[in-house]
């Protein structure tokens, strides 16, 4: 049984479920739009983003960092305490992520694609965003294992039927991406099975908003 929460908690987790399901969906749409060549790409997911591409797909991405975050220190709020050991290994692996994805999308969209969109494209080379051949690849790729291991962890928090059962299995299936994440420096190939995150990840996200929603709530402490 899910722990009794506050009203801000309640508020917190709703809002930022709805947010990371959002950010998410629309930067699935770009990706789309990116891989079918919509954005002035080559198409596919070998081509280097134009500076529209950049703008479209990490903008979603990054606000998706921090709202992920606040979501699943929500959840650790939710947590029974002899659960709480998974929801707190979460809120670690999250807070990397978040790190990891923030620092990368906000370099790409203050300095990189503006450099780009102006040809001053001089010393920017080990900065550029290569798709399997690249440093920032390298470290997004990380990043989202790292979320990847966080969703696989919450997964264990929910053990009841209903809506926390459908939670449980999205976070599981989302967790279970992480080789496909990871290892596609590797073998390219593996990004095809790692595109499922286009629906385990919100149909994780929404699924715990609706947790929110119908989360019991406790009353305020009081000091006297």
């Amino acid at each position: 049984m899910l722990e009794k929460i506050s009203p801000a908690t309640r508020t917190a987790g709703s809002w930022s479920a709805v947010l990371a399901t959002i950010f998410s969906l629309i930067y699935v749409l770009g990706q789309l739009a990116e891989w079918l060549g919509w954005l002035g790409s080559k198409g596919g997911p070998e081509s280097l983003s134009t500076p529209l591409g950049i703008a479209i797909l990490l903008t979603p991405s990054l606000f998706l960092g921090s709202a992920f975050l606040v979501m699943v220190i929500s959840v650790d709020r939710l947590a029974p305490p002899d659960l709480k050991i998974f929801s707190r290994s979460a809120v670690a692996f999250a807070t990397i992520y978040a790190a990891l994805i923030s620092i990368n999308y906000y370099v790409q969209l203050t300095w990189v694609g503006p450099r780009l969109a102006a040809g001053r494209t001089q010393g920017l080379e080990p900065f550029v965003f290569v798709p399997f051949d690249s440093f920032l690849y390298a470290v997004d790729i990380l990043g989202y294992s790292f979320m990847s291991l966080a969703t696989l962890f919450l997964a264990f928090v929910f053990v009841g039927k209903g809506v926390e059962r459908t939670a449980r299995w999205f976070l599981l299936a989302n967790g279970l991406l992480l080789p496909f994440i990871a290892l596609q420096m590797y073998w390219h190939w593996m990004i095809w099975v790692a595109s499922l995150w286009a629906i385990t990840f919100p149909g994780s996200s929404w699924s715990l908003a609706l947790i929110f929603k119908r989360a019991i709530t406790s009353p305020p402490e009081t000091n006297g």
